[in-house]
C-alpha cells in the first residue's frame, strides 16, 4: 500500500473493514485532487439509484459498460463528474483535462457530437467524496483507508461490486487478508 502519508491524483483510497455500515463501506475512491485546500475523489464501485437516462439522456450511448450513472460520493449529489480516456493518448481533446495516466476529467458541457467516437472509455458520477484540510490525514491515521495504486481497469471496471475485494487482493498480505472479510462479520 505504500509509505506515503497522502494519496495523489490517480491513487486509490480503499475503505478499511472498520467502516462496514457507513456511506463509504466497501468503497474504492479514485483521487482526483489532493492539495493544501483538501482532497477530492469519486467512488468507483457504487452505482447510483438515479438512471443516467433520466438526467443526461444524450450521454447514455457514450458511457462505458455498464451504461449507468455511478454515485461518486455524498458531496453535491446533484452535480456530475465525468472521467474519460481519449482514443488518441497524445491529444487533449476540447473540454478534457488529464488527471493521471490516460484518465482525465471531461466537462459535461462539451457537445456530445465532439464526444462521440473520441473516447475509449467514459463514466459519469453523481457527486463526489471530499475532505477539508487535515480531514483525510486524520482518517488515514485512524485506519479508515488504505492507499493503493490504481490500474486503468479499476477506473472503468465492468463489475463494480467486485472492485473492493479485487483491489485489496493485490496488496501486500497484511492488507490483502481483508479481501476475505465476511459481508456480515457478526454472522461469522
Amino acid at each position: 500500500m505504500g509509505d506515503r502519508a497522502l494519496p495523489g491524483p490517480g491513487d486509490l483510497l480503499v475503505s478499511s473493514v472498520l467502516d462496514t455500515e457507513g456511506w463509504f463501506a466497501h468503497t474504492v475512491i479514485l483521487m482526483l485532487d489532493v492539495d493544501a485546500g483538501g482532497a477530492l475523489g469519486v467512488v468507483l464501485n457504487r452505482v447510483s439509484d438515479v438512471p443516467l437516462a433520466a438526467v443526461l439522456p444524450a450521454w447514455v450511448e457514450q458511457v462505458s459498460e455498464p451504461r449507468v450513472m455511478f454515485a461518486g460520493g455524498p458531496v453535491s449529489p446533484d452535480g456530475a463528474i465525468c472521467l474519460a480516456t481519449p482514443y488518441q493518448p497524445d491529444e487533449d481533446p476540447p473540454g478534457w483535462r488529464r488527471v493521471a495516466g490516460r484518465v482525465g476529467l471531461l466537462h459535461l458541457d462539451t457537445p456530445v457530437e465532439l464526444v462521440a467516437g473520441a473516447y475509449a472509455d467514459l463514466r459519469i458520477f453523481a457527486g463526489y467524496a471530499g475532505w477539508e484540510p487535515g480531514q483525510l490525514e486524520g482518517e488515514l491515521a485512524a485506519g479508515a483507508w488504505h492507499i493503493a495504486r490504481s490500474k486503468y481497469a479499476d477506473v472503468f471496471c465492468t463489475e463494480p461490486e467486485e472492485l473492493w475485494r479485487r483491489v485489496l487482493r493485490r496488496q501486500e498480505l497484511d492488507v490483502a487478508i481483508y479481501a476475505t472479510w465476511p459481508e456480515e462479520p457478526e454472522q461469522n
